[in-house]
């Protein structure tokens, strides 16, 4: 950034940063943020009621550290103190993105730097009987995005469903940039003046073989055969009435209208998607 400020070139500069990614290591003084002795394990720590197998996993990605038993359940004591790590991690990150902005701030340049923070996935902390990411329940899906912008009202908060690919034509709005052709999402500007007009009925996700759909009250997951291309099995989860989604209820004779409305919305936007072909 100190190198950009003494040119007079537009630029782009994108940081990652690896946490809250395993393994949750982190300052000492982050993790003296939280009390131990505080931290419960959540409410719903076994696989929804009438799940497919195909919803879950063993979470290899955390298995594969020599502490976590290859299989089976994990101890008590040691779930909490991976969720204090965690935490740990989030605020050590929350730390370093400060750090980034404070600079943008001192160097002159926050005036007309446009700024997307976002995270690349959700985290299972024991939900489920999971950890990790891998799959395609709502608290994987769901993820953390903000923009700033100059110019743009600050401090607002949105209930409208937004999706990474939102986030290339937000930027080229935003820079005075010519969209591409090629580009399948909507830019979110318009949300930075109005945070409450009408926007998408929904979203639509994918973790390899489940393809996902979430609109304001529901989730609605399918599994295709690789061969035939098939649908092999489904899962959906009612987020006003269940926002923990612990009871599928896909296979409900009185649900199978909506199944059937979700399912068609889901194989229309798998068609549409599949149908851009980039040479």
């Amino acid at each position: 950034m100190r190198q950009f400020k003494n040119s007079d070139e537009p630029f782009f500069l994108a940081v990652g940063f690896m946490k809250p990614h395993l393994p949750f290591n982190a300052p000492k003084k982050y993790w003296d943020m939280y009390d131990f002795n505080e931290i419960k394990l959540p409410g719903n720590m076994k696989k929804p009621d009438g799940a497919p197998d195909e919803s879950m996993h063993n979470f290899g990605e955390l298995r594969n550290y020599s502490d976590v038993p290859a299989q089976g359940p994990l101890d008590e004591e040691f779930m909490r103190k991976l969720i204090h790590g965690y935490y740990a991690c989030v605020s050590y990150t929350d730390a370093q993105i400060g750090k980034v902005l404070n600079e943008l701030e001192r160097l002159g340049l926050a005036e007309n730097t446009i700024v997307i923070l976002w995270g690349d996935h959700g985290w299972h902390l024991g939900e489920h009987d999971l950890w990790c990411k891998h799959c395609n329940f709502e608290k994987v899906l769901h993820t953390p995005l903000i923009l700033r912008a100059p110019g743009k009202k600050q401090n607002l908060k949105t209930n409208a469903w937004v999706e990474y690919v939102d986030i290339y034509p937000s930027l080229c709005e935003l820079a005075g940039l010519a969209k591409p052709f090629h580009l399948q999402g909507k830019s979110i500007v318009p949300l930075a003046e109005n945070p409450n007009q009408p926007w998408k009925e929904e979203v639509f996700c994918r973790w390899i073989r489940g393809e996902t759909v979430v609109t304001k009250t529901h989730t609605y997951t399918e599994w295709f055969n690789d061969q035939t291309g098939k649908v092999t099995t489904r899962m959906m989860y009612d987020l006003s009435e269940d926002p923990e989604e612990t009871v599928n209820i896909s296979e409900k004779p009185e649900n199978k209208k909506l199944v059937d409305e979700l399912s068609e919305k889901l194989e229309k936007h798998i068609q549409e998607r599949d149908r851009l072909v980039i040479p």
